[in-house]
């Protein structure tokens, strides 16, 4: 049996420690007693970028916000769908993530991070959608379990119509707002609706191989 070593942890600006285990060749990021990430799992959060870049107009020049660097797998998805012309900006509130994504994790990583169309900011990803009125064509955010503060308690202004509202003012005309869940909620999809949005609510499988639980992705349309 393999053992789960601990690598590194780091602390959340305004929440809880993040933990960082290494089990043979594979990686874990957790947060109290949940498990945020894992290497083996990369399914839904590839899926968050290519159906978010498929339901776009002009994926070769797009500008896309990424909330949350996770493992990168949902990065190196886009830039893989994307054109040679696009832009992704990636928000990532932790530093020491991505001083993982550089370090114990570099294989993983594959050189996403020094792509020439990825411009990094550390910080909050709603202090980035404020500060990006029609800017984007898509905004993808995988920060939490699903739409609720998890990671912490101020995240939960992302999910809320204010924040909605601010996430869709961020976004160009038919632009696409995708949310990964780790499980339906249907609280929320009715308040994606009420901020105007059309919802299309896609369930995807944890593992690429299309096995493992089953997530949900919501992807809400502006205009």
């Amino acid at each position: 049996m393999k053992i789960r070593e601990l690598i590194d942890t780091a602390r959340i600006p305004g929440g809880d420690e993040l933990r960082l285990y290494r089990r043979g060749d594979d990686f874990i990021i957790a947060i109290g007693g949940n498990e945020l990430m894992n290497s083996r799992m990369s399914g839904s959060e590839e899926a968050l970028a290519v159906m978010s870049c498929e339901r776009l107009r002009g994926p070769e020049a797009a500008q896309l916000l990424i909330g949350g660097y996770g493992m990168g797998f949902t990065l190196r998805a886009a830039l893989a769908a994307l054109g040679p012309d696009a832009k992704v900006t990636v928000a990532e509130l932790v530093p020491e993530i991505i001083d993982w994504a550089r370090g114990p994790m570099a294989k993983l990583a594959a050189g996403c991070l020094d792509d020439p169309r990825v411009e990094l900011v550390i910080g909050d990803v709603a202090a980035a959608i404020a500060g990006g009125r029609g800017r984007y064509d898509a905004i993808l955010l995988d920060v939490d379990n699903g739409p609720d503060g998890l990671v912490r308690a101020a995240n939960d202004g992302i999910y809320s119509a204010a924040g909605l509202a601010s996430a869709k003012a961020a976004l160009r005309p038919g632009g696409v707002l995708a949310i990964w869940s780790a499980a339906p909620d249907a609280r929320f999809a009715r308040r994606l609706a009420a901020a105007g949005f059309r919802v299309e609510e896609v369930a995807t499988r944890a593992r690429s191989s299309g096995k493992g639980a089953r997530h949900v992705i919501w992807f809400a349309r502006a205009g």
